[in-house]
C-alpha cells in the first residue's frame, strides 16, 4: 500500500536549520507531486511548498519563500524540505502528502503522520 513517511523533525534555536525528508513507498502508477504541509499548534494546516513530478517545479508559500526548499531524489523516492532561518512561528508538525490525481500540487490523496518541528530558545 502507499506509504509516506516523515522524518527529520525536532528541536532547533531560531535562526537554525532542519532538513524533513518523506519517503515514498507502494505507488504502482506516476503521482503528480508531493507536497509538505504545517500545522502549528491549535490552528488549521496549511500548505508549505509543492514539488511536481513531471517536470520538478516548486511551489512555496510566501510565509517561507527564501528560507525553505523542497527537492526531490528520483532515486531514493524521496523529498526533502530544506529549512532555514527558522522562526518560533515555523513551530508544528509538518506533513506530506501525495497527489495522485493531478494535475499536481491542488489536491492530496494520502498522508503521512507527520514530524514535530519545535523553534525555541
Amino acid at each position: 500500500q502507499v506509504q509516506l513517511a516523515e522524518s527529520g523533525g525536532g528541536l532547533v534555536q531560531p535562526g537554525g536549520s532542519l532538513t524533513l525528508s518523506c519517503a515514498v513507498s507502494g505507488f504502482t502508477s506516476d503521482y503528480y507531486a508531493i507536497g509538505w504541509f504545517h500545522q502549528a499548534p491549535g490552528k488549521e494546516r496549511e500548505p508549505v511548498s509543492c514539488i511536481k513530478t513531471s517536470d520538478g517545479s516548486t511551489y512555496h508559500a510566501d510565509s517561507v519563500k527564501g528560507r525553505f526548499t523542497i527537492f526531490r531524489d528520483v532515486a531514493k523516492n524521496t523529498v526533502y524540505l530544506q529549512m532555514n532561518s527558522l522562526k518560533p512561528e515555523d513551530t508544528g508538525v509538518y506533513s506530506c502528502a501525495a497527489d495522485s490525481v493531478g494535475p499536481g500540487c491542488y489536491q492530496y490523496d494520502y498522508w503521512g503522520q507527520g514530524t514535530q518541528v519545535t523553534v525555541s530558545s
